[in-house]
């Protein structure tokens, strides 16, 4: 951005190259972008996703149920080889064999994982089911939906704005490949005469 400055001030300086003030509008024009169209993008993205999450917690909050259930025994664990990327949540969950009835009054067993580290015949717990009784994951709040709007609008903001900076980039280095082209061009016509000024010949 310095460097655009300085050439704009010296626009009129006769060694002040076309390609030059081109890197210099590129320059300003970026710059505009990132501060205006990125943030609009992100708040654009942030708004719709946003919607788009609120929309999904009524559906999810009128689909899914909570309800009490009993736990009958504990389930056997399945042989795994243990992950020590999920040996601590693992640890945090045990699987049991419960008992619950489903919003529309049925009743079910299966097995089902609580957050009890040790759960006993008829210890109860709270799990959510859907409208057939099945036990789901807990519906997405609204703190939950506000938060993934904000990441997904920031990142928005942030990859519309690498994405000028890259097409910056992008313009500099053909217009650098143009300078080294004349250059070559130049130094290719005066080469013959180098060395020999005012020889005469």
């Amino acid at each position: 951005m310095r460097t655009a400055v300085a050439v704009w001030r010296r626009r009129h300086s006769p060694l002040c190259r076309t390609t030059d003030l081109v890197e210099a509008w590129v320059t300003f024009a970026c710059a505009l972008l990132i501060t205006f169209a990125a943030p609009a993008a992100g708040w654009l993205c942030g708004t719709l996703t946003h919607a788009a999450l609120r929309e999904s917690v009524r559906v999810q909050h009128e689909q899914r149920h909570r309800t009490t259930a009993f736990v009958v025994r504990a389930a056997p664990e399945p042989t795994v080889i243990p992950d020590p990327e999920i040996s601590t949540e693992r640890a945090t969950h045990t699987r049991v064999v419960a008992n619950w009835t489903a919003y529309d009054g049925t009743r079910h067993t299966g097995t089902v994982t609580t957050t009890q580290r040790v759960a006993r015949p008829g210890d109860r717990f709270e799990v959510w089911t859907d409208e057939r009784g099945r036990v789901v994951s807990r519906p997405m709040d609204d703190a939950t939906a506000s938060t993934h709007a904000a990441i997904a609008g920031i990142g928005a903001g942030a990859a519309t704005a690498a994405l000028f900076e890259g097409g910056r980039r992008l313009v500099v280095w053909r217009l650098t490949l143009r300078r080294y082209a004349r250059l070559d061009q130049a130094w290719a016509k005066a080469g013959p005469d180098w060395g020999r000024t005012g020889a005469g010949s």
